[in-house]
């Protein structure tokens, strides 16, 4: 087992963290700047990756189905688990936004996608651009909603959405799939082109932005936010998960895919949320640097079990 699990470390884990580190490397020493590269992300190499993925994806009916339907399940037994959680440790209200953003927001883009690409390969990756669409209009809708209730507007939230024009590639690649229409050779040979930049790139977008995270310090009641926030991510979170694809009858390698993306650590946009509307960011921040070093422990192990 512990032969297996250091197989894995080795064939997974330290591919990822080459571009981690170099992005980490450069942020420190020549503290280039994230929010470009982030843009850049943001609206070219994503859509790019989200059609040429779903347009060549290997998924079905069943696969959107079980998708999505385990996306809101899985939402809605982790942010009541925060809430009840909050509730009884008596948090304060920017703590318990902070607290529900840590246990229902996960990075499955930026290194979810990569990871799942390297441990289940291409189809693999086509079951999980599915959940990606779907995690991106969660983060902005109800992730929105969970860091600021009281000034949720849901046009707002439906703008905000289809402000990424991820969304519309993944609009376009439905459309083709069902016509059964392909793209021309020369752009699907560019599209494909692009989508191959996607994981070094993202990757080294998140180790500039993890040398950013603040490791701060946080007072007794807050600190305990932490934990159970760490504790949530980390321990419960599997579990929940294994409980919501048991209920849905998943199986197979869809199974596989969405148990590794709901385990990820928590979603760096959580962080952008919680300043934007004041939901604990210290504590939020804090669970993000953590969380990451953790995975590099804990998913190799969880990566055994589902294979």
């Amino acid at each position: 087992m512990i032969q297996t699990v250091l197989g894995t470390l080795f064939e997974v884990i330290v591919p990822l963290s080459i571009p981690v580190i170099a992005g980490a490397l450069l942020k420190h020493f020549m503290n280039i700047e994230t929010k470009p590269l982030a843009t850049l992300y943001l609206y070219f190499l994503s859509p790019a990756i989200i059609l040429e993925t779903l347009t060549t994806a290997q998924i079905s009916y069943d696969d959107v189905y079980l998708t999505v339907a385990f996306c809101l399940l899985n939402l809605i037994l982790l942010g009541s688990v925060a809430t009840v959680t909050a509730k009884i440790l008596k948090l304060p209200s920017p703590e318990q936004a902070g607290l529900t953003l840590i246990s229902t927001l996960t990075n499955s883009v930026n290194y979810g996608l990569p990871l799942v690409l390297l441990a289940l390969g291409k189809l693999g990756l086509d079951k999980a651009s599915i959940y990606v669409v779907a995690q991106m209009v969660i983060v902005n809708t109800i992730g929105v909603y969970f860091a600021a209730r009281s000034q949720f507007s849901f046009k707002h939230a439906v703008k905000s959405v289809f402000s990424l024009p991820a969304i519309y590639m993944a609009i376009l690649a439905a459309l083709l799939r069902s016509l059964d229409l392909h793209l021309p050779a020369g752009i699907q040979t560019g599209v494909a082109m692009v989508a191959g930049a996607y994981s070094p790139v993202v990757l080294a977008i998140l180790g500039a932005q993890m040398i950013g995270v603040k490791n701060a310090e946080l007072d007794r009641r807050v600190n305990a936010g932490f934990w159970i926030g760490l504790a949530i991510r980390m321990v419960i979170s599997p579990l929940i998960a294994c409980f919501c694809l048991f209920v849905l009858h998943v199986q197979g390698i869809l199974y596989a895919v969405l148990f590794i993306l709901s385990s990820m650590p928590v979603a760096v946009n959580a962080v952008v949320l919680a300043e934007k509307f004041n939901a604990s960011p210290k504590m939020v921040s804090k669970c993000i640097l953590w969380t990451t070093l953790g995975s590099f422990i804990v998913l190799p192990v969880l990566i055994v079990f589902v294979k």
